[in-house]
């Protein structure tokens, strides 16, 4: 799952959710002192979340169907697909429009801008001038985010020609999302549930 999923999984609330986003970037548990409770649940979300969805049996499949080379990097293609086809499915699971989401996320980034670590304001100025997350409906942006994360690996890679798959592994992804997409919901309401039941809250 990549952020647009995150944050949709993170819920309303938005300790939550800028945990979602912080996910990526905070690394190690010694870094979670830093943040308050909410937002340290999120970033432990954002974890469990990834951890779950990488022991699916349909990640695994789909995984093991790219072909060499892109399979060393079939996760970050699996990511990204998947926030393309939630923006796709957008109203089957989120009552407010996207754009309006959208604009809500990056009102929330600015009301804590002192605890956003440079990468993640990197990524924000990159998601205005693409005009993110709404932008992962269509193909190509998802291609040119791609292309944009194979440039700034260190080792050679083939994420610039995603294309060249992208006919064959979209359809595996479409019929792969909604019940996965179901099951990750459901094991974020359980770990929500035993989180409330340890804290008390």
């Amino acid at each position: 799952m990549n952020f647009l999923a995150h944050l949709v999984l993170a819920g309303e609330n938005e300790g939550l959710r800028l945990g979602a986003m912080l996910g990526d970037f905070i690394r190690g548990g010694h870094a979670l002192a830093d943040f308050e409770e909410e937002v340290r649940s999120g970033i432990m979300l954002h974890r469990h979340i990834d951890s779950f969805t990488d022991s699916q049996p349909a990640i695994s499949k789909l995984r093991s169907w790219f072909p060499k080379p892109f399979r060393r990097y079939g996760g970050i293609i699996i990511d990204l697909g998947c926030d393309h086809e939630l923006a796709k499915r957008w109203d089957n699971y989120c009552n407010v429009p996207l754009a309006e989401f959208d604009l809500g996320v990056r009102a929330m980034l600015v009301r804590h801008d002192t605890l956003l670590p440079d990468p993640l304001k990197r990524f924000m100025n990159y998601a205005d001038r693409r005009g993110l997350f709404a932008a992962y409906r269509e193909k190509s942006e998802i291609l040119h985010s791609l292309a944009g994360i194979g440039g700034r690996l260190s080792r050679p890679n083939p994420l610039h020609r995603v294309d060249e798959i992208w006919a064959d592994f979209e359809p595996r992804l479409n019929v792969t999302f909604e019940p996965l997409f179901c099951r990750v919901q459901s094991e974020v309401s359980d770990w929500l549930k035993s989180r409330s039941t340890i804290t008390g809250s």
